[in-house]
């Protein structure tokens, strides 16, 4: 059976671990090994540099540094950075990819708008 490690409110899916099904939980969580099925934590999400997730993620941040197959939701910001390799819908408070990294798919985040292109006055929202 496989474990994570825990300190305090982040817990560890280690290199070596393999982990099939849903994994959720209220902290943090960090990706080091291989997840297959859904993941949603309250707190935030990493996928580290050599870890890799064929699932939907849901977390408050995700920070993505090895693999995902599935969509990500985040209600606050989403980080794709260098060497990351991304495959699916992302959708989060803002979006973040970095030069070198890999994405395919559809983003969905508020931005705003520039006042030149919204007629004068203020910037507005739009998704």
């Amino acid at each position: 059976m496989a474990k994570a490690r825990s300190s305090g409110g982040e817990a560890v899916i280690g290199r070596t671990t393999r982990v099939r099904g849903r994994v959720s939980g209220d902290g943090d969580l960090v990706v080091e090994g291989n997840v297959e099925g859904d993941i949603s934590v309250g707190g935030d999400l990493t996928i580290a540099e050599g870890g890799r997730a064929t699932s939907t993620v849901e977390a408050q941040a995700v920070t993505l540094r090895g693999e995902l197959e599935g969509d990500v939701i985040a209600r606050g910001v989403v980080h794709i950075e260098t060497g990351a390799r991304v495959r699916g819908d992302v959708k989060g408070e803002s979006v973040a990819i970095d030069e070198g990294a890999e994405f395919v798919g559809r983003l969905d985040a508020d931005f705003e708008l520039p006042p030149e292109l919204t007629g004068g006055g203020e910037g507005r929202r739009r998704r």
